[in-house]
């Protein structure tokens, strides 16, 4: 009996030492990476909000390493495309938030498909917004399990299930699990912290990779009382005062609006303190790293740290954020790094810490922040980062930016301005972005700018930008498919409107297909319902007008192109909300 027991261990040591076994893999870190929506880098007890109640992301910033000049886009999903692939979001084909703009590429690498491939376990809870459809969707791009909404936000036009919702589209909502809707009890925040501690639980014996991305505090703003009350009587204005460089003031609606992202960020912080508790009772604190990052800057006018701009904006207010990184056994928190880092960088360090493959055949522009984090110098210090944001694709020299170094030139003119029409700061010593001396430094002004435009013109003719990310119709791995509004190309704008232009982007398998439409209001009978699919046009008199109407038995060819669907009636186009088309 000891003889066997002996030749067990030699045999389980042998295999263990000779591929690898159980040990190399427990070695390896969980991830938890939390990211919410729209909050300033000013939302915050540690980043000097002295009226927001943050204690948990508080003591997690001391006992973390900060990184204090860490940057992202000026808007969701072209950070959340970033961060998930270490590349700029016009490499991925995301070029907007709406306006079919959202949707990134399938041939991107995530950092969910980077894990997996080491048999990380997977899993992500919240806003997602780079793809509602195959083959873009978080099952589709690494991971295990998923709960999502849809679009850009919870009430928002593409989100269709919790739109019509109004006021309470936060609550109680319809969701997406594994691509699938169901319905959920309780306030959105607290329904995806809780399922990613259920995942947390179920996966904790082994390697996994948790991203929980809150769709709070985005507007709507709406938030359980009992947090609003804890904000009710506070005067947002005087936290804003103490360091507002503009010459703007706070309204009343600003102030209101203020009081309820205040509360919606101290729902986050109870969650994010649940995360954690679960994280130490499971014993797995040493060996789990923890990031916590937002997304961009507020959306509305709120104490910002100081700093010039908002939401959507390339001035350090709509892009600068906190990031804050935890790993208690191998690296010792309460520590700050100055050196400039962004979102691109996120993909190569996780690669390193956990010890897997980078991506093949990807052009990364992010580093690995691990020299930093050591303490060790960084020969990339001095890199450049680009910045833009407008709607539908990047306008030369219209709210666009490269910052290199100490300096950082901006773009709020026109594509054929001289140099002196640009901006130019040095971040070291004028942090609020409030003295240009662009006149007093020319020579360097032209430098940035012919990287900017270097950079700009890669960018641009990206293969992904090009051959732009397509809606796969007619696939099993989605049928039926519902086309939303959120990811409809057309007119600029385009949201809730009736009469208005949109189209689809497809990639339709050739069959014969059954399709609804949903309006947004029941059109009246008398007209004729349209679907152009590239050469193939369907159109159908309408007997009985409604909300919804069909095309029965419709056979449309194989393309990958356009997808228009129109009611029209006196000379009106109206524009269907969604439509589902199933193929038969």
């Amino acid at each position: 009996m000891i003889f066997k027991s002996h030749r067990l261990l030699f045999t389980i040591l042998f295999f263990t030492m000779a591929f690898g076994g159980t040990s190399q893999e427990t070695n390896r870190p969980n991830v938890i990476l939390i990211i919410t929506d729209d909050q300033g880098y000013g939302d915050f007890g540690f980043t000097g909000n002295d009226q927001i109640q943050t204690p948990v992301l508080d003591a997690l910033a001391e006992r973390s390493i900060r990184f204090n000049n860490f940057y992202v886009s000026p808007v969701c999903a072209p950070t959340r495309s970033s961060l998930m692939t270490g590349r700029y979001s016009l490499r991925t084909g995301v070029r907007d938030t709406y306006n079919g703009g959202a949707i990134m590429a399938s041939n991107e690498v995530t950092i969910a498909e980077m894990l997996k491939e080491a048999n990380y376990k997977t899993g992500m809870y919240g806003k997602w917004h780079l793809g509602d459809n195959y083959p873009s969707r978080p099952m589709d791009q690494g991971f295990d399990e998923s709960l999502i909404h849809l679009s850009g936000g919870m009430g928002q036009v593409g989100d269709f299930t919790t739109y019509f919702q109004g006021d309470r589209s936060y609550y109680d909502p319809v969701l997406w699990y594994n691509g699938k809707q169901k319905q959920y009890d309780g306030y959105c925040s607290d329904i995806f912290t809780d399922n990613a501690i259920d995942f947390i639980e179920k996966n904790h014996d082994a390697p996994f990779f948790c991203y929980l991305s809150f769709n709070a505090p985005h507007t709507p703003l709406q938030v359980p009382d009992s947090y609003y009350q804890m904000y009710a009587d506070i005067d947002p204005s005087l936290t804003f005062e103490k360091h507002n460089v503009s010459k703007r003031k706070m309204s009343e609606k600003d102030k209101e609006d203020a009081r309820k992202v205040y509360a919606m960020v101290s729902n986050i912080d109870d969650n994010i303190g649940k995360v954690i508790s679960k994280v130490k009772s499971l014993g797995i604190e040493e060996n789990t790293v923890i990031i916590f990052m937002t997304d961009n800057g507020p959306q509305q006018l709120r104490y910002v740290g100081g700093m010039r701009g908002l939401k959507g904006s390339v001035y350090r207010g709509g892009i600068r954020v906190p990031f804050l990184f935890s790993y208690p056994s191998k690296f010792k928190g309460n520590k700050d790094v100055k050196t400039t880092t962004a979102h691109i960088d996120v993909l190569p360090t996780i690669a390193e810490l956990c010890e897997v493959d980078l991506p093949k055949h990807k052009t990364l522009d992010g580093n690995n922040m691990l020299p930093l984090i050591k303490g060790e110098s960084a020969d990339w210090a001095e890199r450049s980062l680009f910045f833009y944001w407008t709607r539908r694709y990047p306008e030369l020299y219209s709210n666009i930016a490269l910052q290199k170094g100490d300096y950082k030139l901006v773009g709020q003119t026109d594509y054929n301005a001289s140099i002196e029409d640009f901006q130019m700061f040095n971040i070291k010593h004028d942090p609020n972005e409030q003295h240009n001396i662009v006149r007093d430094h020319k020579d360097l002004a032209k430098e940035l700018k012919h990287e900017l435009d270097v950079t700009y013109k890669n960018l641009i003719n990206s293969d992904n930008m090009i051959h732009r990310p397509v809606i796969s119709v007619g696939t099993p791995f989605e049928n039926p498919i519902i086309l939303n509004r959120n990811d409809a190309g057309g007119e600029r704008g385009i949201w809730n409107q009736e009469e208005v232009f949109g189209k689809w982007y497809v990639d339709l398998t050739e069959g014969f297909y059954n399709i609804r439409f949903k309006f947004i209001k029941p059109v009246a009978s008398g007209g004729r319902l349209v679907l152009e699919a590239h050469t193939a046009v369907n159109q159908l008199k309408v007997d009985k007008g409604g909300d919804v109407l069909e095309m029965k038995n419709v056979y449309l060819p194989k393309m990958t192109g356009e997808i228009i669907p129109f009611y029209m009636k006196n000379n009106k186009h109206i524009l269907p909300f969604w439509v589902e088309m199933e193929k038969i």
